[in-house]
């Protein structure tokens, strides 16, 4: 079992001709990922240099390929509307990578995408990865092993860091996803906890937070009703208040959102918190021998 995306996931590439499109396609597709079609209005009935059919739009690939996932790529004045199209098209899981969406343009679409039976992870996010079955996204394929462990971050780059640490301590990942690190984002820590929770596969979770917004105290406040451990990380514990850090999401202000209260509150919940990248994999080690 895995959460999202498996072997059987069939993923149309939105903005599939654009340079990081193009490129990540191929990165997909050497991962093992079923790219099964693109979609770029006006491009319809060419194919990329990989083979992958090119339409012009998302109904039309969904209803000649049997496409139930897509990733977006196109830029960000247009991308809001491409999730839509994504969603009107029957898209159940639309994940969306592109950076600087108007945050008012993600307020706008996502009633309409969860109106529509549809599930967006991001935007701004590194996407999802089920490992040996399915990379929706842009991440190093080369760290990820297949385990018992599932991990949710809004960042990409801890993602990375975190996994690669797993992966060396020879404990392999069920399913990672990056939730994303913009201020409004389609799924949060909460319903990512709740699907591993549900996940056969998954035994122990690792959550990476950081500073800004108030997600991972939600997510603190379900922990103890779970039978999985969760082991957290908080990044950017060094960043003053009022600073944004990287993400548009990462700024704090007074005390809500200070990597302070967001450890406090998931150590409250009897998640151990490591205090460095490093440390993830040793608590992990730990949860699951008392399991």
């Amino acid at each position: 079992m895995s959460v999202l995306v498996d072997a059987k996931t069939r993923v149309v590439v939105q903005g599939i001709t654009g340079r990081e499109g193009s490129f990540h396609t191929g990165e997909m597709l050497r991962y093992g990922t079923q790219v099964v079609a693109g979609a770029t209005p006006g491009r319809g009935g060419s194919a990329t240099p990989d083979g992958v059919p090119v339409f012009d739009t998302v109904s039309d690939a969904v209803r000649e390929t049997g496409a139930d996932a897509s990733i977006v790529f196109v830029p960000g004045p247009h991308a809001a509307d491409a999730i839509v199209e994504a969603a009107d098209a029957g898209v159940a899981l639309i994940v969306a990578i592109t950076d600087g969406i108007p945050v008012h343009d993600v307020i706008r679409v996502l009633p309409v995408v969860a109106a529509a039976g549809s599930r967006v992870i991001g935007p701004n996010c590194p996407g999802v990865i089920s490992p040996t079955g399915c990379k929706l996204g842009i991440m190093p394929g080369d760290v990820f092993q297949p385990g018992p462990v599932g991990v949710v971050s809004r960042s990409g780059t801890l993602t990375y860091e975190i996994v690669a640490s797993l992966t060396r301590s020879g404990l392999g990942q069920s399913t990672c996803i990056g939730i994303g690190g913009d201020p409004v984002i389609g799924t949060t820590f909460l319903e990512v906890l709740r699907m591993f929770e549900a996940d056969g596969a998954t035994e122990a979770i690792v959550l990476v937070g950081e500073i800004g917004g108030s997600d991972e105290e939600t997510a603190a406040a379900y922990i103890p009703t779970m039978s999985k451990p969760v082991v957290s990380f908080i990044g950017g514990r060094s960043a003053p208040a009022g600073k944004r850090m990287g993400h548009a999401g990462a700024i704090v202000s007074g005390r809500a959102g200070t990597a302070a209260a967001k450890v406090e509150a998931l150590r409250e919940a009897g998640s151990p918190v490591a205090d460095t990248t490093g440390e993830v994999a040793t608590l992990v080690k730990q949860v699951l021998a008392k399991r």
